[in-house]
């Protein structure tokens, strides 16, 4: 039996890691599969010696939103949620970026995209949200993010560009480079100033309620599935005190 191609390629290069959501066929479309590889591939970005990542999609396009088949729970996968991450984070957008991919554009902290590309929020129009969108408003003008995420109306990454969503706007052919611009200029700053700032950035952000709930049951899963947990149900059981380790 053959094994399946990962949905989440990882690569590291010169201090920085190259994550790329690999279902090319399906336009990248989340699915609990994927979801959780890309959780995993933001944990060993955290723990590797990694300064900065690029975001990406292969094929087509960037992500086309989250696949109605197999609805995931998308909170478990966004950086900055369930997973924290400190380190800076480079969007390279491009084709389509739909629904759950505006989110994890969101929560990157700069946005390459290709000429021609397209975001699009189509929640309202499909009848379902989890409402991580909610803190795009405090990313963009609110007019203009109210006009995105309630109409279903696709707008340009030139249109994106022109209202702070995207830093920069180049041909499809220079898109990895220029994310790999910004990457490798961050990956040479230093290191405790970039995790400082953008750790105050995202305390002054605001934050939606789904975010918020995630951040929270993030860490009461930690809680719930700590070693620490099992020894104390395991102590009470026992009538004696508990060893606890911190982990």
């Amino acid at each position: 039996m053959t094994a399946r191609e990962p949905l989440v390629l990882y690569d590291s290069t010169d201090s920085v890691a190259t994550i790329t959501l690999n279902r090319p066929r399906q336009h990248n479309a989340l699915n609990p599969d994927i979801c959780g590889e890309l959780a995993a591939a933001w944990r060993r970005f955290n723990d590797s010696d990694d300064r900065v990542a690029i975001l990406t999609g292969a094929g087509k396009s960037f992500c086309a939103g989250a696949d109605l088949n197999e609805v995931p729970d998308l909170w478990r996968c966004v950086p900055g949620v369930e997973i924290k991450v400190a380190k800076p984070i480079v969007a390279a957008v491009h084709g389509w970026c739909v629904g759950a991919g505006v989110v994890l554009v969101q929560m990157c902290d700069l946005c390459v995209a290709a000429e021609g590309g397209r975001f699009s929020y189509p929640e309202a129009i499909v009848g379902l949200t989890g409402g991580l969108v909610a803190s795009i408003a405090a990313r963009m003008p609110h007019k203009v993010a109210m006009e995105l995420i309630l109409t279903g109306d696709e707008m340009s990454v030139e249109r994106g560009y022109e209202v702070g969503f995207v830093n920069k706007v180049v041909a499809d052919a220079d898109l990895m480079d220029a994310a790999r611009g910004y990457a490798t200029r961050l990956a040479g700053h230093a290191p405790m100033v970039l995790e400082t700032l953008k750790e105050f950035v995202g305390q002054t952000l605001p934050k939606g309620p789904t975010e918020q709930a995630g951040i929270a049951r993030g860490w009461t899963e930690r809680i719930t599935e700590s070693r620490d947990f099992a020894e104390g149900r395991t102590a009470f059981q026992e009538k004696r005190t508990p060893r606890f380790e911190g982990r």
